[in-house]
């Protein structure tokens, strides 16, 4: 591996869900610093009005659209970073988790260039706080999983492993899959088990549904509901029940009764 030799560097900036007043205070100064700006299709568009110096490159990345190659991402910011240029790398929720931030540090650290890494909220922890529930309820769970149902071989996960954690199962990119990875899941969980998807979760777009495993695929394609969305499963999702009786005339819930 190579040490640090270029001037210039990288910052893998997390945009968070949705919402610019959920971008933090480390995340603001860095986009006013910014000599180039690499943006996401997830990133809300607006972000590029805190970068009022920074040449803007829109490098969309979205599961089954058309899509910038991870590649050609990577040598955007090797070539400008090289140039003694501030390029910030701007990431939909948290760049950690499932940002493939693991592949651009690598590539960026053998070519000798500074990364600096700025967390933010991941749609995952928005969702919750969307139906007003906590993902670690000790009531009903020791943990939670996050887990993405976009394999790079396309496979599946180990669903049946997966429900047996009985930790809540926080699952991205599963939209496209939610019917079998529910009746995946049927195999192991109660059909009474609590569920939610929240889709543009974090922004002023955000849907919610409350629902049970046994009902959730239906319910959500009958809903209309689609990526970009997050797939909430277990008993802690249950606390969400009263909530979204209490407020779904007004804030977007749907509820099974």
């Amino acid at each position: 591996m190579s040490n640090v030799n270029v001037k210039g560097k990288v910052t893998l900036l997390s945009a968070g869900p949705g919402d610019l007043d959920l971008l933090t205070l480390r995340a603001s100064k860095a986009l006013a610093a910014a000599d180039i700006l690499l943006v996401d299709d997830l990133a809300n568009a607006d972000i590029v009005t805190l970068a009022p110096n920074a040449r803007v490159i829109r490098v969309g990345k979205r599961g089954g659209c058309k899509s910038t190659p991870q590649a050609f991402i990577q040598r955007l910011m090797q070539r400008y970073a090289k140039k003694g240029l501030h390029v910030v790398r701007v990431k939909g929720g948290d760049a950690l988790l499932f940002g493939r931030a693991g592949e651009e540090i690598s590539a960026l650290r053998e070519a000798g260039i500074s990364v600096d890494i700025v967390n933010g909220v991941s749609s995952g922890f928005a969702a919750a706080a969307g139906l007003g529930i906590s993902l670690t309820h000790r009531d009903h769970c020791q943990g939670v999983t996050f887990v993405t149902a976009h394999m790079q071989d396309h496979s599946q996960p180990d669903w049946a492993a997966l429900a047996a954690t009985g930790t809540t199962l926080a699952i991205y990119m599963g939209m496209n899959r939610i019917a079998s990875l529910t009746a995946s899941l049927l195999e192991t969980l109660s059909a009474n088990t609590p569920a939610a998807v929240v889709q543009n979760a974090g922004s002023q777009q955000e849907r919610r549904l409350v629902t049970t495993l046994d009902r959730l695929a239906q319910e959500a394609t009958e809903a209309g509901l689609g990526s970009p969305a997050v797939i909430l499963i277990g008993g802690a999702i249950g606390e969400a029940v009263e909530f979204a009786k209490r407020v779904h005339a007004t804030e977007g819930f749907a509820h099974a009764a």
